[in-house]
């Protein structure tokens, strides 16, 4: 059962095409520190069970954090609070048929806590939760 709170190899977003794709074509919104991009397309029909419908990236301005560390251990916090917290986007995505790639911009100026990374990601979360609900509604 602790299985379902991995972030394994096909979740992560690495694709360079999907990435340009992502910042291209989609769309985005502040949360807090991060600026959250998305992209929200039909999942194709052979997609094995395998495969995931969710993809996330993050990333950290190197103007804002001039050392790697830093810049490093605030892609760590990134992840692991979305790795808690990412169920019920996945559900939702799951049950609309949809694909989902998300990116994750840290655009804060200090290094954040866990706790701040967190909550802030919970808020951006439940803001993509309520997006794919709408636009899934919408038809899109």
């Amino acid at each position: 059962m602790a299985k379902e709170f991995t972030l394994g190899k096909n979740e992560r977003l690495k694709s360079r095409k999907l990435i340009e794709q992502l910042f291209s074509e989609g769309k985005s919104f502040a949360a807090g520190p991060f600026r959250v991009y998305y992209f929200i397309s039909v999942a194709a029909n052979n997609v094995s069970s395998s495969s995931f419908n969710v993809q996330f990236g993050t990333g950290v301005s190197s103007k804002n954090f001039k050392r790697a560390v830093d810049r490093n251990r605030i892609k760590r916090l990134t992840r692991e609070a979305y790795r808690l917290q990412k169920l019920p986007l996945y559900d939702k995505v799951k049950e609309k048929k949809i694909q989902l790639n998300i990116f994750f911009i840290y655009t804060g100026k200090e290094l954040p806590d866990f706790k701040l990374a967190k909550d802030k990601v919970a808020v951006a979360l439940k803001k993509l939760y309520n997006i794919v609900d709408e636009s899934a509604a919408a038809g899109t």
